[in-house]
C-alpha cells in the first residue's frame, strides 16, 4: 500500500459557506477531526454539550470561545483542553482569513 500525504491546510475543493468538518482519525475510544472556519459562528443561542473531552489546537487563524462563565480568545498555536459535558460555543472567527483546528475527542 502507498502513504498518501495529505495537508492539513489544503483548500482544494471545499466549500466553506458552511463550517468545514472532516474527521481524518476515526478509532473505538477517540477521533480527530480537521475543521476550517472562515468568519463562523455558532448559531445564535446554541451551546455545545458533547459526551466526549476534547482538546482543541488552534493551527492557523483566530478564534473566540465562549464558556458559561467566560470568553477565551485562541491565537495560533494555542491550546485547551474542554472537559466533557462543558457548555461552550464559538462566538466568531477570523472574518476574512481561513481559520484550521485540529481537535482531538476522547472519553
Amino acid at each position: 500500500m502507498k502513504a498518501k500525504v495529505k495537508n492539513i491546510f489544503e483548500t482544494e475543493g471545499i466549500n466553506l459557506t458552511d463550517e468545514f468538518l472532516e474527521t481524518i482519525l476515526p478509532a473505538d475510544s477517540f477521533f480527530v477531526e480537521r475543521i476550517i472556519s472562515e468568519g463562523h459562528s455558532s448559531p445564535k443561542d446554541f451551546w455545545y454539550d458533547q459526551k466526549t473531552n476534547e482538546f482543541v489546537l488552534l493551527l492557523k487563524g483566530e478564534a473566540e470561545i465562549q464558556f458559561e462563565e467566560e470568553s477565551i480568545f485562541l491565537k495560533p498555536g494555542d491550546y485547551l483542553v474542554i472537559p466533557k459535558n462543558k457548555k461552550h460555543r464559538v462566538n466568531r472567527t477570523h472574518p476574512t482569513e481561513k481559520t484550521f483546528w485540529l481537535t482531538i475527542h476522547y472519553h
